[in-house]
């Protein structure tokens, strides 16, 4: 069976900033600090934010010390992200571009995906990224890879949601098809009177087919964790897959 696929440029653009920025930016510190103990990061240490959408976790790294690149394939979104790491006086090297076409060959100490920014391409090129994040990382480097819980995901689901922003509105209308363990939705958003419907496909993974993901991609260590820090449970809502080559 074919997998559907989505465009994640299409889907994370202004109106997505307009809707979700100020609530990710109320987390972001403590996403930060909990990405910062995960990984055993240090100031000076060479990171990849892999997706790294508006640049949320990206700047916030810089601060701290890291020598940052950030990587997405959303135009809008690095438009932000340069913007706010120049209010901020750091910097960080943003790249437009696809994760699927990375060259890189033992740059860096960690790489960070964070916040459902994988699963968005077919199962074969997903796992062709994890085989070029192992090839991107020095030998003895690490890899965060964040993103559902798929128990609690799957125990909490729900066909719909909506969002509100000043009398704007977002809506999702979604299935979970498990012929292909992807979450296909509808977005339709209603702003400033215009009327638009994104549709969306993203692949929902347990940790142990992530695990057998990584190491078939040349990860040895292989840790799972929930969004506290703690081993992961079936109750985490949050799924935190620690990798070392």
């Amino acid at each position: 069976m074919t997998e559907p696929v989505a465009d994640p440029a299409a889907l994370f653009d202004d109106d997505y900033l307009y809707f979700f920025e100020e609530r990710l930016e109320g987390v972001s510190d403590a996403d930060t600090d909990r990405i910062w103990k995960v990984l055993d990061l240090a100031p000076g240490m060479e990171v990849l934010d892999l997706g790294c959408g508006h640049g949320r976790i990206a700047n916030r790294l810089a601060e701290r010390g890291c020598r940052v690149t950030g990587l997405d394939l959303s135009g809008t979104f690095l438009e932000r992200a340069r913007e706010v790491a120049a209010a901020r006086g750091v910097t960080v090297e943003y790249l437009h571009e696809d994760m699927r076409n990375m060259t890189w060959s033992g740059r860096f100490d960690r790489v960070v995906n964070f916040g459902n920014a994988f699963g968005f391409f077919d199962d074969a090129d997903d796992q062709q990224v994890l085989a070029k994040v192992a090839e991107a990382l020095r030998p003895g480097g690490r890899f965060l890879l964040e993103t559902i819980n798929y128990p609690r995901y799957v125990r909490d689901w729900q066909p719909s949601s909506v969002e509100e922003h000043h009398g704007d509105l977002v809506a999702d209308v979604h299935r979970l098809d498990p012929l292909t363990n992807r979450s296909i939705a509808t977005r339709t958003t209603i702003r400033d009177g215009r009327i638009r419907r994104e549709p969306s496909s993203h692949r929902l993974h347990t940790y142990t087919e992530l695990r057998d993901w990584l190491r078939g991609a040349g990860f040895t260590s292989i840790d799972g964790f929930g969004e506290d820090g703690a081993p992961l449970t079936a109750e985490h809502r949050r799924l935190m897959v620690v990798a070392g080559r």
